[in-house]
C-alpha cells in the first residue's frame, strides 16, 4: 500500500499542521512516510501546501507527480491542484471557500465539505482544517482515527493543549461528512 496526498490552502489555515499531524499518525502505526511542506512567499494569507507519502514499504521519493487525493481549502489551490489528482482519485474540498461548481474533474470522487461554516458553527473557524482530515482519513482509510486523534499531542504545544478536545471533536465531524458526501 502506498498514498500520496497533497494538502493546500492559504496560510494560516494550518495545512502544514493537517500534513504533520498526519505523517506522526502514519508513523506512529510504524507505517513509511515522508512529508514535505511548501510555503508560499508570504506566511500568513500566502499559499502553504504539503505532500505527505504513506506506504507500508520504505519510500524512494517525496515528490509527488499524480497524488492519490489533494484536500484543499481556498478557491486558488482548486484551481492549482485538482489537475494533478490521478484518476479515480479523491478531491477533499472545502466549499465555503472554493464553490463546487468550480471544479472540472469527473473522473474523480468528490467530497464537498463546508469546513469553514461547520467550524464556525463549533464557535471556532479555526478548526476547519481539522474537519477535512477528519474526513481524509475516514474516507481512505490511510491511517486510523484513533492514531489521527493520538498525533495531536505531538503537534499542538502544551501552551494550545487546551484546544485538543475541540479539534478532536472537529475530527469527528469532519469524518460524519463523509457519509453525507457524494463520492
Amino acid at each position: 500500500m502506498i498514498q500520496s496526498v497533497i494538502m493546500a490552502g492559504f496560510g494560516g489555515q494550518g495545512i502544514l499542521l493537517i500534513g504533520n499531524m498526519l505523517a506522526y499518525a502514519a508513523l506512529g502505526e510504524g507505517k513509511h512516510v515522508t512529508y514535505m511542506p511548501a510555503y508560499g512567499v508570504e506566511m500568513r494569507g500566502g499559499t502553504a501546501n504539503c505532500t505527505v507519502v504513506v506506504s507500508d514499504e520504505p519510500i524512494g521519493s517525496p515528490i509527488v507527480g499524480k497524488p492519490d487525493a489533494v484536500i484543499v481549502m481556498n478557491l486558488p489551490s482548486l484551481k492549482k491542484f485538482e489537475s494533478w489528482i490521478k484518476p479515480e482519485g479523491k478531491l477533499f474540498l472545502n466549499t465555503s471557500l472554493a464553490p463546487a461548481d468550480e471544479r472540472t474533474r469527473e473522473d474523480i470522487a468528490f467530497y464537498p465539505i463546508p469546513a469553514n461554516d461547520l467550524a464556525s458553527q463549533m464557535g471556532n473557524a479555526r478548526l476547519a482544517n481539522m474537519i477535512l482530515i477528519g474526513a481524509y482519513v475516514k474516507a481512505t482509510g490511510i491511517v486510523s482515527q484513533d492514531a489521527l486523534i493520538d498525533s495531536l499531542s505531538k503537534v499542538i504545544s502544551e501552551r494550545n493543549a487546551r484546544f485538543i478536545p475541540q479539534n478532536i471533536e472537529a475530527i469527528k465531524l469532519g469524518a460524519d461528512q463523509v457519509e453525507t458526501a457524494n463520492p
